[in-house]
């Protein structure tokens, strides 16, 4: 397993962060899916068209671009069957690459949220991982969240992205996160236990999909 070497010094860093805006009523599991209208964005930065821009030794964490919705596509049909329905592709085929080019180009969170995790070498968008407000943590304290694509697992991509974010919360003044993921997402339990999240008494229980953990950590 690769271990992550980000530092704060490695982070290239917007500078001038807004704090976030109050949670919202909206839920949703973020370890496993998203709905781009479900989300708030707080990373950004001054003005409300700038952007975010995180490095690592070996990720570039920035906004998504329109062409590479394919890959958001590849994430929705990747998802645990586990997951609720709402969340994969349904019978009909949504979302569908053309929706998900719209999101992308509508909504801030793919901007100024939920950052694509590009290696640096192969120029390839392998995931996402940034800061939303998703209504389920206390006020100012946002959500960590995370996705990668199956193929580009345990080589501690998810660890080193999520690290470069917690620098970036960090430096901008947050003093505690919040990360929610399924009781049966193993995967994820780990990178969240790796970068210091803990596991509170707080559980959503669902009899079909499973029981939703909330975690914290305090930075």
């Amino acid at each position: 397993m690769h271990k992550s070497k980000t530092t704060l010094r490695e982070i290239s860093v917007v500078p001038h962060i807004e704090r976030p805006r109050s949670a919202g009523p909206n839920r949703a599991p973020w370890h496993d899916s998203t709905f781009a209208h479900e989300m708030v964005a707080v990373m950004t930065v001054g003005a409300p068209d700038s952007e975010v821009a995180l490095e690592t030794s070996r990720l570039l964490l920035r906004p998504w671009r329109v062409a590479e919705a394919v890959v958001q596509r590849e994430l929705w049909t990747e998802r645990d069957p586990r997951v609720p329905p709402h969340r994969r592709i349904d019978t009909d085929g949504h979302p569908t690459v053309a929706e998900l080019e719209d999101s992308i180009r509508t909504n801030k969170v793919w901007s100024t949220g939920l950052l694509a995790v590009e290696r640096k070498t192969s120029r390839d968008v392998i995931g996402y991982c940034g800061l939303v407000v998703s209504g389920r943590g206390s006020v100012g304290e946002p959500e960590l969240a995370f996705e990668l694509l199956r193929r580009v697992w345990r080589q501690g991509y998810a660890t080193e992205a999520s690290l470069a974010v917690l620098e970036w919360a960090r430096s901008s003044g947050y003093e505690r996160l919040w990360a929610t993921v399924w009781d049966w997402n193993t995967a994820s339990r780990r990178v969240l236990a790796k970068v210091g999240f803990t596991e509170t008494d707080r559980k959503e229980v669902d009899a079909v999909h499973g029981t939703t953990l909330f975690t914290t950590r305090r930075l």
